[in-house]
């Protein structure tokens, strides 16, 4: 399938303080691109590249083959922008909100009331249509401001963190919502600091550090770049010889094994298949086990490995 949003060497700077250096990625209809990094690796200004309100100083964005450059006004019309920030007015109900978003890209009365109102109910707000923001939760007003993004029925819907400060109802609703969209065709950016949202929403991920490109691909992808996707911890009886210690790291699977105080640390290809024979090797060379443990690498160890543990703020 061809993409339907493709971003290729993007460069930005700001004075002497390079943003964004070759930044490349594509996204397809019915796709989710997770777009994460550290504070300050240049996502959002991605994202303001992307949707139009920041010129790049090199590179090219274009949405099925209709470049940005020198089409700005067909561009926009076909992109729905969810900012970090929130972007109502407080003392205009909900539904005028949305009705006045929509009527920056010109669309007909008849239409626009209709998108409105259809748009409204998919966030669960339809109760709400005369209300005002300022009377809402942070929730509410985060799924405002999707419904306000989505009213012009745009083809790519980029979203800069859109769960931020939100109960985990209201984080569950909007996940809903994307579902839905992303069901319904839409190619969708999304830029996030939990690692646990990017596992459930995403189908690709790009990470950025320092405004480059320093991993991209599936989730799956991503966890083979690790040492090991899964560890073994046991904990055993006496001191084992080093050939015992040397027959477990022969076993198929084992990446790496660490002995050290009664515990014998394993890095593994695969819990299900390894667990069993590292078990029954340690039995057959004497060696008692008390306690074992196992965990699984996540998208956040990864997340890590690639950006490091450092403060950025």
């Amino acid at each position: 399938m061809d993409a339907m949003l493709q971003a290729r060497g993007l460069r930005k700077r700001y004075g002497e303080r390079t943003a964004l250096t070759d930044i490349s990625f594509e996204v397809r209809a019915g796709e989710v691109l997770g777009l994460l990094g550290p504070n300050g690796a240049g996502k959002s200004t991605t994202v303001g590249i992307v949707s139009g309100l920041t010129s790049a100083d090199a590179g090219s964005v274009t949405i099925n083959g209709t470049t940005l450059a020198g089409n700005e006004r067909v561009f926009k019309r076909r992109i729905g922008l969810v900012p970090q920030d929130l972007a109502l007015f407080e003392d205009l109900p909900a539904l005028a909100n949305i009705e006045l978003f929509g009527a920056l890209y010109d669309m007909p009365q008849a239409t626009l009331k209709a998108r409105a109102a259809d748009v409204l109910a998919m966030v669960g707000l339809a109760d709400r249509a005369r209300d005002k923001p300022a009377t809402f939760s942070g929730g509410m007003k985060r799924r405002l401001n999707i419904a306000c993004a989505l009213v012009h029925d745009p083809d790519v819907l980029l979203l800069d963190e859109p769960t931020a400060g939100v109960d985990p109802q209201s984080r569950n609703a909007i996940f809903d919502n994307l579902e839905a969209l992303k069901r319904a065709g839409k190619a969708l950016i999304y830029t996030t600091h939990y690692m646990e949202e990017a596992e459930r929403l995403a189908d690709h991920i790009v990470v950025i550090d320092h405004g480059r490109v320093v991993a991209s691909g599936t989730q799956a992808e991503l966890m083979r770049s690790l040492p090991a996707a899964q560890t073994l911890v046991l904990d055993i009886d006496g001191v084992p010889d080093p050939s015992d210690l040397a027959a477990v790291q022969a076993l198929p699977g084992v990446r790496s094994a660490v002995l050290g105080a009664g515990r014998l640390m394993l890095a593994v290809d695969d819990l299900g298949a390894t667990a069993a024979a590292v078990l029954q090797t340690l039995a057959a060379h004497g060696c008692t086990v008390r306690h074992l443990s196992s965990g699984r690498a996540n998208l956040e160890d990864v997340f890590l490995a690639l950006t490091g543990r450092q403060l950025r703020d």
